[in-house]
């Protein structure tokens, strides 16, 4: 009893000083709206995504540093599991929330060097023009704990002036933050942060793919160039003629042949594009990634081993709506004038077919990626060889030996015969010896599931 009664003392001594000697977001605020009392103020709000973070922190830095004068304040509340609001500034109770140093999230934007964005803040604002004081709060947009973006939230006195001055705020937020530059014309994905499922932006550095590495039959080439490059080239004037200006296309073939290399190569050729990369483990975020979608356009959105999808629905109750009928239907939901491609990859198009054909207009090309040519397979080898020397014969003798392999075949075989002719202790050009030993190694000791990593054609 003693015990319980000294720590009830305890926190009759400390509510006092939290309450009039600390540094509190509520006493700031009343200083700031002076004789408005703190309840009659009317605050309206707008939620942004996560993948909209920068540039809404650029879009407010710029409002309040060159339009209105502002002081900003860091805060803390040190229990949070739901979004801070400017009734949670009134709290004097339990857990208040205290002025802070100012708390920054480094955000990736595929630059030297990272953005800084705010964490959370109270910017204490005034408009000269009509002599009002208003104030702006920005918080991580918390649901269950989960950070699922960013809410705005801004409180002014009641009244007409108030209420127009919130609403040419927040439009014009919602305007600068929309036509922001951060991630645009880049290669992101998503990924998740945490165990909530939060989620963030990555910046992917995608190899530099020339024309000339990206071998492939010309008929499969011409396809790419004419219904992706070309395409996006005319997209405009198509546009004015009244034609969808999106597009899906289906890339398949086995593995090994070519169809990630060739999307490296498309993103290289799409100047102002942003491409979205999304893989079968982050098909859950197909929501926040066809938001971006439309948020950057134009945009190339491609959804690689689209068969992995269909394997993941598998198991579903009969109430559950599949993985791919959902990426159709957010595809369907796209509206023709939006500046979008849709690429899809798979290995196994059979697994597709039905679901695809069902919803005629969705795909409007699909692109068969073959094993190479015995000419694909020599410039193949002649790409791989890197700075190897070898004769045209052998050249000739590596393609005649390849038949029915991938070119991630080739490519390895390549590495592993300068491996062996490396650990010969052999100098000058590369040999048949060598070739040979490399082959037997990836053919023969592997056994049959090494051809299929490997992306060789087998006999039925």
């Amino acid at each position: 009893m003693k015990k319980r009664h000294a720590k009830a003392k305890l926190l009759e001594s400390v509510r006092p000083s939290v309450a009039n000697g600390k540094p509190l977001a509520l006493n700031e605020l009343a200083t700031h709206f002076k004789a408005i009392p703190l309840t009659q103020l009317v605050t309206s709000s707008r939620e942004f995504p996560i993948t909209a973070r920068v540039d809404l922190q650029s879009a407010i830095n710029y409002l309040l540093s060159e339009t209105y004068p502002a002081r900003l304040l860091g805060i803390h509340r040190m229990y949070s599991h739901r979004t801070l609001t400017f009734s949670d500034l009134l709290n004097t109770e339990r857990d208040p929330v205290l002025i802070a140093p100012l708390q920054y999230w480094e955000m990736d934007i595929g630059e030297s060097v990272p953005a800084r964005c705010l964490r959370q803040g109270l910017w204490l604002c005034r408009d000269d023009e009509v002599g009002l004081s208003f104030a702006v709060l920005l918080t991580p947009l918390e649901r269950s704990g989960r950070d699922e973006g960013s809410h705005v939230e801004i409180a002014v006195p009641a009244g007409e002036e108030g209420a127009k001055l919130t609403r040419t705020l927040l439009d014009y937020v919602a305007k600068l933050t929309n036509e922001g530059q951060s991630y645009r014309g880049k290669v992101i994905s998503l990924q998740t942060l945490d165990s909530y499922g939060s989620t963030g932006v990555r910046v992917q550095k995608l190899r530099t793919v020339n024309r000339d590495d990206v071998i492939l039959p010309q008929q499969t080439l011409q396809l790419l160039e004419q219904n992706i490059i070309n395409f996006t080239r005319k997209r405009e004037n198509l546009k004015k003629l009244g034609m969808a200006s999106k597009k899906g296309i289906l890339l398949y073939g086995p593995p090994g042949t070519g169809k990630t290399h060739a999307i490296h190569y498309l993103a290289s050729q799409l100047p102002g594009h942003t491409t979205l990369l999304v893989t079968p483990e982050h098909i859950g975020l197909l929501d926040q990634y066809f938001q971006l979608a439309r948020l950057l356009q134009p945009t190339m959105l491609v959804i690689d081993d689209v068969d992995l999808i269909v394997r993941g629905s598998e198991g579903h109750g009969p109430c559950d709506e599949s993985l791919l009928n959902k990426l159709l239907n957010e595809m369907d939901s796209v509206q023709d004038d939006t500046a979008t491609l849709f690429v899809l990859t798979t290995n196994n198009p059979e697994q597709l077919e039905a679901a695809l054909a069902s919803r005629p207009g969705l795909i409007d090309q699909a692109i068969d990626f073959p094993f190479p040519d015995e000419e694909g397979r020599r410039r193949l080898v002649r790409l791989y060889s890197r700075q190897l020397e070898l004769t045209d014969d052998l050249v000739n003798v590596i393609a005649q030996k390849t038949n029915r392999a991938s070119g991630a075949f080739i490519k390895e075989l390549m590495r592993r015969a300068a491996q062996y002719l490396l650990q010969s202790g052999d100098t000058g050009k590369l040999e048949i010896k060598h070739v040979e030993a490399a082959l037997d190694e990836m053919l023969f000791r592997g056994g049959s599931l090494n051809l299929k990593l490997l992306g060789v054609a087998q006999a039925a």
